[in-house]
């Protein structure tokens, strides 16, 4: 019954309520790492991290955190994980910390968060909570991923830094820089509420 309940957690974050493809929110990050793959991967994974980890504490406290503070509460915690991925990447990935930038920080503002607290974490028990986390985080990378694909192909002829098209071909200037983003994003949310739409019809 509970990896019944856990594995519809998973659809839900990663496929039914993708953060970024359905609910639209959480874009700004996605559309801003996503020129290499390697880039996407690693804020996906920061913030899968900061989004289970924070889920859970913000559940195991839910029932003694007065309601009048409560958001408070959510960003000082999220503030925490986030400066602890921060911390990490400079220490043992200062190069990707350097090509993220200010986007590791900004996890703190990121919309899926603090949707997955109030929404979620702040009414369930913890394990539910941190599963619902990983899901809305994996969700959240998988359309960075999806994206870096096509922009890093066509903008750079590589895959995470490997050169797959040759000297034959011509990179696309605009797969480089950030307008790419919206439009793959569109053309994405495109596809997937088609496809959706058709089996419901059905």
């Amino acid at each position: 019954m509970a990896k019944d309940k856990y594995r519809k957690l998973l659809r839900l974050g990663i496929i039914e309520e993708n953060p970024v493809i359905v609910q639209i929110i959480g874009i700004c990050s996605a559309l801003a790492v996503t020129n290499l793959m390697a880039n996407s991967l690693i804020m996906g994974l920061g913030l899968t991290f900061v989004t289970a980890i924070s889920s859970l504490t913000i559940s195991l406290i839910r029932n003694y955190t007065p309601k009048h503070i409560r958001m408070m509460v959510q960003v000082l915690i999220i503030a925490a994980y986030v400066i602890i991925v921060d911390i990490f990447l400079k220490a043992y990935m200062p190069e990707m910390s350097k090509a993220l930038g200010p986007y590791v920080g900004l996890i703190i503002t990121n919309c899926i968060i603090m949707g997955r607290a109030e929404a979620y974490a702040q009414i369930n028990p913890p394990i539910p909570s941190l599963v619902d986390g990983i899901a809305a985080g994996l969700g959240y990378t998988l359309v960075l991923l999806a994206i870096a694909f096509v922009r890093e192909l066509m903008g750079f002829g590589t895959i995470l830094g490997f050169r797959v098209l040759g000297d034959w071909w011509t990179p696309w200037t605009i797969m480089v820089m950030p307008p790419s983003a919206f439009f793959l994003l569109a053309i994405l949310i495109w596809i997937f509420n088609n496809k959706r739409n058709g089996e419901v019809s059905k």
